[in-house]
C-alpha cells in the first residue's frame, strides 16, 4: 500500500503541479487536469483513458488513512502537506484535502470514437455549453444514463476544467468525449455513423414521448439562452419537453437529464 510522502517546504519542486491551480487549471497543457476528493478519484483510477500522476493530500487525510491509498499506482507519486502549504500552493482551501494531476492517455478524433461505439448506442452531443457547472452536469447525466459518449464542439468550455469534473462527480471519465469543429461537422459525422440526431429545443416540433428513435441515437443540446443555431435546428428533427403553461425555461443539464432518461429508458 502507497504510504504518503510528507512534504513541509511548500518550494518543493514535487509540489509545483499544484501551484496556483485556480489561475492555471492546467487546461490545455498537455491533456492534464486538476481531480479533486476522493469520489472524483476513485472514478479516476478505474478510468484506463486517463492515468494519475500526483496526489497531493492534507496531513489529517494522511493520517487517517484511506483504503484508495492501495489502489495508488507504482507511479503515481502520492504527497503529504499541511492545510496551509495546501492552501497557499492552490490559491483557495481545499475541503476535502485531496487533489489529483491527472493525464488523458488517448483523445480518440470524432470518426474514430463513434466508429467504436456498439451498434446500439445513445450519444450526448453539445454545442456551445460555456459553462462549467453545466458542463459538469450534463456529464453527470451522460454517465447516469449510459451515455456512450460525449461531443462537444470547438466553442464548448474543455470537460477537463476543475470545476467541470468536480460537478460531474468523475462522469467525464467514465463517459469518452471528444472537443472540438462545429456543430454542423458534428451533425454530419452523426449521420454518417448512423446516428438518429433529436435536437432538443423549448419550440421542437413534437414532444420528447413522440420523438422517432432509433437504435443508434444522438441528443443534441445547446446552451441555455441561445439555444442550438437555428441553422442545425432547420435541419433535424426537434423535440421539446412538456412543461407547465407560460413557462419553457429549464437548466441545460437538466432538460438533458429527463431527455437522456427518457431515451435510455427505451
Amino acid at each position: 500500500m502507497a504510504t504518503p510522502i510528507p512534504v513541509t517546504d511548500p518550494d518543493d519542486p514535487r509540489l509545483e503541479p499544484f501551484r496556483a491551480i485556480r489561475e492555471r487549471d492546467l487546461v490545455g497543457r498537455q491533456e492534464r487536469f486538476v481531480a479533486e476528493g476522493e469520489v472524483v478519484l476513485r472514478v479516476l483510477f478505474a478510468a484506463d483513458r486517463f492515468e494519475t500522476e500526483t496526489i497531493l493530500v492534507s496531513e489529517r487525510v494522511a493520517a487517517g488513512g484511506r483504503d484508495w491509498f492501495g489502489l495508488v499506482g507504482g507511479r503515481t507519486v502520492l504527497l503529504s502537506a499541511s492545510d496551509d502549504v495546501i492552501a497557499d500552493l492552490a490559491g483557495f482551501h481545499v475541503h476535502r484535502g485531496i487533489l489529483a494531476i491527472g493525464r488523458r492517455k488517448h483523445a480518440p478524433g470524432l470518426d474514430a470514437l463513434l466508429a467504436g461505439l456498439p451498434e446500439r448506442a445513445l450519444v450526448l452531443a453539445c454545442v456551445g455549453i460555456a459553462n462549467h457547472d453545466n458542463m459538469g452536469g450534463l456529464f453527470r447525466n451522460a454517465a447516469a444514463f449510459g451515455a456512450a459518449a460525449v461531443l462537444c464542439d470547438a466553442t464548448c468550455c474543455d470537460p477537463l476544467y476543475r470545476k467541470a469534473i468536480r460537478v460531474s462527480v468523475g462522469g467525464v471519465f467514465r463517459t469518452p468525449f471528444v472537443r472540438g469543429g462545429t456543430g454542423a461537422e458534428i451533425v454530419r459525422a452523426l449521420g454518417a455513423h448512423g446516428f438518429r440526431t433529436l435536437a432538443l429545443s423549448p419550440s421542437g416540433g413534437v414532444a420528447l414521448h413522440e420523438a422517432l428513435r432509433s437504435p443508434r441515437m444522438a441528443l443534441l443540446v445547446g446552451a441555455e439562452g441561445p439555444g442550438l443555431p437555428q441553422e442545425l435546428l432547420d435541419q433535424l428533427e426537434t423535440a421539446r419537453i412538456a412543461m407547465a403553461p407560460g413557462f419553457d425555461s429549464l437548466n441545460v443539464g437538466v432538460s438533458a437529464g429527463i431527455a437522456l432518461h427518457h431515451l435510455f429508458g427505451q
